[in-house]
């Protein structure tokens, strides 16, 4: 199947078209209806009616964008007509709606009058939170955008002209960075004086581009004072007196050169006569002015990018419009100004040198995504650009007087905007808040491994943890120095090298001398296995966690924390716990990965623990004791031995909702527990999961992760005297910093035991 054919199918399959309308409140009861609808619904138009500004609490205006197209500059299609543009401006709408959560209608304005166009969207004011220009031809979306911002009170921003502008410019800022050139001396040419071209160019004026040092051409050649074919008001803002009068001769000895233009528009001829490390974005799509490949083979010093996803340093806007209208929306801000913009840039550029996220360079397939000439720009599919860039713009919003609605806390702002992303971010940051009021000092025994540097860089630029690291100190500090990762605080310990072996080897060879350990076994433990040498160091206080198994099996790093920590006092086994964070629902599942035939005794002990763990995520627990039998429907010695698991939890923590031997659907499901089971503690609404076994509890996790879209958390270890935590070898540095701060909210608890 060619991919036009896949496209074809993909918008017509199913509901038609990419995009629904939804609704955010119940409509199952009479209730329901009188609230949303008549007469309840005259309350909120009164409270409107009085101050306007109550349509940002009551409606959806404050999360409403409007996309709106004439189709007259559609892609690479051009003058195709508003309707034949329509899947584009819903597709925009879906990009809006995954990035950042912003409710999007797309509006096709059958008009090429450009003051039709402006009436019409004028007229839109009260239904929305922000204007979106979409695929409007120039020089008429220049005079459009421009009326409509002098007339609205909610802001108005032309993609095509802005989110190039402040994508290539944030590109631009760390390609000067890296060739260290200043940008007020800069040389600057500019080919394409369309909607692009002129906004990139304002936009460098306005960061401090010398305006004596920008030419602007088109297809006619350069902009010049006095020249008249082709000219227009917004060209002739930018008209130089120069005697270049091609895009040869004004490309000579400059640094930079930005296209907007069509293909080949920069030979390699022209390539060679700029400036020492040129810097060359050539943003023609669907191909650019000259090819990355092309222009390598001429200059091995040029720095170049693209609008093409298959070249590194892409210029893509949806790195900038999701996340710019955000920050503005969530300041009722009346405008999107420059200082806005140019918050937005240097978001970017300074996003584009931190650490790369597994995540993104597993969907790029690149494990070296690393800032420098061929890594300008963060990637797309970044997580963290809504964190960065919304706060930015939000932040530049109140400074410059054009927010409505400041935000008073930008902390707990990052904070919403990670919840947007999922349920898991939420989660993890009220245990990340935790850990950050009083870190402790977890060691990793894996100190050389890429994945443990990275995540220690995070635990320490957030305060979450004080990180031991475990191996060769001059190995690990070249490693963290190749990563660009700074450890001079760190304290690092190399087993064989340290003034405590001695002492650590008396005390594991007491602790295991009767169980065939010599104290030579113990000193050469010690000497070459750091999760024997990490779980010593919290067994004697000298660490207060340990995080291993990115590089070794599960038994490797249980083993020497059992032999050397064990369980707590009073308990039959360690247990094993993930939590699974779905979009709206969080439920923990037990025992997953330690025990494998359960007595009804390891099964209470089991329930207990998740539920004590399910309390430090701030969750009330629900207890539901699986199985295939509901309440003695089947008396086979399976689920009698869940029957006497939920007994004993019973009693011995009287005060926690709990019930079985139950079926899964069923303690999913309040109708049935309604009709069928009204005896049930449990109403449907369970959240921690007690399997009878470790076959179905592991069967039934990953089956969650992969069919059911869930984030897992976890192996959490439970029962440990000792904050002990296995991580798996597929965990990537946000799964690393996420357990590391469930490990010091462990000691923490511990402390306040202790």
């Amino acid at each position: 199947m060619s991919k036009f054919t896949d496209a074809l199918e993909y918008h017509r399959s199913g509901r038609k078209g990419k995009i629904e309308v939804i609704t955010t409140k119940p409509c199952a009861t009479s209730r329901d209806l009188s609230l949303a609808y008549s007469p309840g619904v005259a309350k909120p138009c009164l409270e409107i009616k009085k101050e306007p500004g109550a349509a940002y609490e009551y409606t959806a205006k404050g999360n409403l964008v409007a996309v709106v197209s004439n189709g007259t500059a559609v892609l690479g299609l051009g003058n195709i007509g508003a309707l034949a543009g329509k899947p584009v401006m819903e597709g925009k709408g879906v990009l809006f709606k995954s990035f950042a959560d912003i409710d999007v209608f797309d509006i096709e304005l059958n008009t090429n009058d450009p003051d039709e166009l402006v009436r019409a969207v004028q007229l839109l004011e009260p239904t929305f939170g922000g204007i979106n220009l979409e695929d409007i031809k120039g020089p008429e979306c220049f005079y459009i955008e421009e009326a409509l911002q002098k007339t609205m009170n909610i802001p108005v921003f032309h993609d095509d002209q802005h989110g190039t502008a402040i994508i290539a410019a944030a590109g631009m800022l760390n390609a000067l960075e890296l060739v260290g050139k200043k940008i007020e001396d800069v040389k600057i040419v500019f080919n394409g004086a369309g909607a692009a071209g002129i906004a990139c160019a304002n936009l460098l004026l306005s960061m401090g581009i010398n305006k004596n040092n920008l030419i602007l051409c088109d297809s006619k050649g350069v902009i010049y004072k006095g020249r008249t074919a082709g000219m227009n008001a917004y060209k002739e803002r930018l008209a130089l007196e120069t005697d270049a009068r091609t895009l040869e001769d004004a490309i000579k000895g400059t640094d930079i050169f930005f296209g907007v233009s069509v293909k080949g528009a920069l030979t390699a001829d022209m390539l060679r006569t700029m400036a020492k490390d040129p810097i060359v974005f050539a943003m023609a799509n669907p191909d650019p002015e000259i090819t990355p490949d092309d222009a390598k083979s001429v200059r091995g010093d040029v720095i170049i990018g693209t609008g093409r996803s298959d070249y590194n340093n892409q210029v893509n806007n949806v790195l900038c419009f999701p996340f710019l209208f955000r920050g503005a929306l969530d300041t009722h801000a009346s405008a999107i100004n420059e200082e806005m913009k140019r918050a937005a840039v240097h978001a970017l550029a300074q996003l584009a040198k931190e650490d790369v996220p597994d995540s993104v360079r597993r969907a790029y397939c690149n494990d070296e995504i690393k800032f420098g000439r061929e890594y300008l720009l963060p990637k797309p599919f970044d997580p963290r650009v809504l964190l960065r860039m919304a706060p930015a713009v939000a932040q530049a919003a109140m400074d410059s007087g054009v927010a409505r609605k400041p935000i008073l806390d930008m902390a707990k702002y990052v904070e919403h905007l990670e919840a947007l992303q999922g349920r898991s971010k939420e989660i993890m940051r009220t245990m990340i808040n935790k850990a950050k009021a009083a870190p402790k000092r977890v060691v990793f025994p894996e100190g050389k491994e890429d994945k443990v540097l990275r995540s220690v860089q995070v635990l320490l630029d957030e305060k979450i943890a004080i990180p031991i690291l475990i191996g060769d100190d001059k190995v690990i500090r070249e490693k963290a120095e190749s990563l660009n990762i700074d450890l001079r605080a760190t304290e690092i310990i190399n087993p064989r090298k340290s003034e405590k072996l001695d002492t650590y080897t008396e005390i594991l060879f007491t602790k295991r001398q009767r169980k065939g350990m010599t104290r030579y076994d113990a000193r050469r433990r010690l000497q070459k296995d750091g999760n024997y040498f990490g779980a010593i160091m919290v067994d004697q206080g000298d660490a207060d966690a340990l995080l291993s198994g990115i590089n070794a099996h599960y038994p490797d790093v249980i083993l020497p924390a059992m032999e050397v920590i064990g369980k707590k006092e009073g308990l039959s086994k360690v247990h094993g716990l993930y939590m699974m964070v779905f979009k709206k629902k969080v439920i923990f599942c037990a025992d997953t990965t330690v025990t494998i035939e359960p007595t009804a005794e390891e099964l209470a002990e089991t329930a207990i623990l998740a539920a004590e763990q399910a309390q430090h995520f701030d969750i009330t627990p629900r207890v539901a004791m699986l199985s295939f039998s509901n309440f003695g429907s089947a008396q086979h010695p399976l689920p009698l031995k869940v029957k006497k698991a939920t007994e004993l939890v019973k009693e011995w923590a009287p005060a926690l909702t709990v019930d079985g031997e139950i079926q899964a659907n069923v303690a999913l499901d309040p109708e049935i527990v309604k009709n069928q089971y009204p005896f049930s503690k449990l109403k449907g609404d369970a959240n921690i999961f007690i399997f009878p076994d470790l076959q179905s509890g592991n069967i039934s996790y990953k089956m969650l992760a992969k069919l059911g879209d869930a984030v897992a958390v976890g192996p959490i270890l439970m029962g440990m005297k000792k904050p002990i935590h296995v991580l798996q070898r597929a965990d990537d540095v946000s799964d690393i910093v996420n357990m590391a701060a469930v490990a010091v909210n462990e000691a923490q608890m511990n402390e306040l035991v202790y």
